[in-house]
């Protein structure tokens, strides 16, 4: 298994962080850790906000605005951190500016938003990817081997849940419907991507859900159906908490592995259970995410061969799916 950060650069990139909350912390501080990144510069809608995130992390230049970052020649390449509702609008906004673009989950609110977002990139010729970390840490890597492998036969069933207690507080991004609210596009979407990547687009899907006064999914229970008997059991949600594993059952065996215990991986043959660590190195893992860009970068790309474009159309058709299933309606975002 090939790690995503052997490889060395053959120059230098600007990064560009657009939107300073939380997980733009988590992404920053891991950028730190790669040599042909260069914390350049950040933008908030509030300068004082952008000035001190760009203090703690040590990028060299804060914005006020986001048009104002984009108009900056220097800036390579834009990771977008803003909330759910936005990330259609930034990345065109980003791409037009010919910068390349790193969006965070999920790419976007619906399938109508995903298509422009890809057809600008064409249009421009710029990279844009959608920010699905875990996809390229080396964990989840080693379990993909494992399972192409076929060495326990072939996946049968998946069973993946993400779930954690968040008290109910309508203006906060997890319940405000205004923000993309709701556990399918903020955690959901984990499992979901788990399913598509192992066992790939249902036939069927069955999913029901528990609202909250705002209208957001607070629990939500989703049923994947494939050929020849294969389903995947997810789940997501903020009433409760959750171990928060990944199993998935073979012919001969199981694989665990568990988001609460590090990334850890569990495999079952017959009675015996190995226990594998796989290092995932120093940082939260977002540096893996962002190494693979700027190798797509100095290849020329505009797409990365990995977490293709034709992925994120399959992820958001199946999250649109879902919605339709449910009932779940973004009044500003579904037409």
């Amino acid at each position: 298994m090939q790690s995503l950060l052997n490889y060395k650069g053959m120059k230098k990139y600007n990064w560009g962080i657009l939107g300073c909350g939380k997980i733009a912390g988590k992404f920053s501080s891991d950028l730190v850790l790669l040599e042909n990144a260069n914390l350049y510069a950040t933008a908030s809608r509030d300068q004082l906000k952008a000035q001190s995130f760009a203090q703690e992390f040590g990028f060299e230049k804060a914005y006020g605005s986001y048009e104002a970052m984009l108009k900056d020649e220097k800036v390579d390449i834009v990771y977008i951190a803003t909330p759910h509702t936005f990330h259609a609008k930034h990345a065109l906004l980003s791409l037009a500016n010919y910068k390349a673009v790193l969006c965070e989950k999920p790419f976007a609110m619906n399938k109508k938003e995903v298509l422009s977002m890809i057809a600008k990139a064409q249009e421009n010729n710029v990279f844009l990817m959608e920010a699905f970390w875990t996809r390229f840490i080396p964990s989840f890597q080693k379990v993909l081997e494992m399972i192409n492998t076929k060495d326990l036969g072939t996946v049968k069933m998946i069973q993946s849940d993400f779930m954690f207690h968040a008290p109910f507080n309508p203006e906060s991004r997890l319940y405000n419907m205004n923000l993309g609210g709701g556990s399918l596009l903020d955690i959901g979407i984990y499992p979901v991507f788990v399913a598509l990547i192992t066992l790939g687009k249902p036939e069927n899907i069955v999913a029901k859900a528990m609202f909250s006064s705002t209208g957001s999914d607070e629990h939500l229970e989703i049923k994947l159906e494939y050929p020849a008997g294969k389903v995947a059991y997810l789940k997501s949600g903020f009433m409760c908490n959750s171990f928060n594993d990944t199993i998935f059952h073979f012919e001969r065996g199981a694989i665990r592995i568990s988001r609460e215990l590090n990334e850890t991986i569990y495999v079952k043959t017959n009675k015996n259970i190995e226990k594998l660590k796989v290092d995932d190195g120093l940082g939260n893992g977002y540096q893996f995410e962002a190494s693979h860009v700027m190798d797509c970068l100095d290849k020329h790309l505009i797409e990365s061969p990995i977490l293709t474009h034709t992925f994120s159309l399959q992820l958001i058709e199946t999250l649109d799916a879902i919605r339709k299933e449910i009932g779940l309606v973004y009044s500003n975002h579904d037409e």
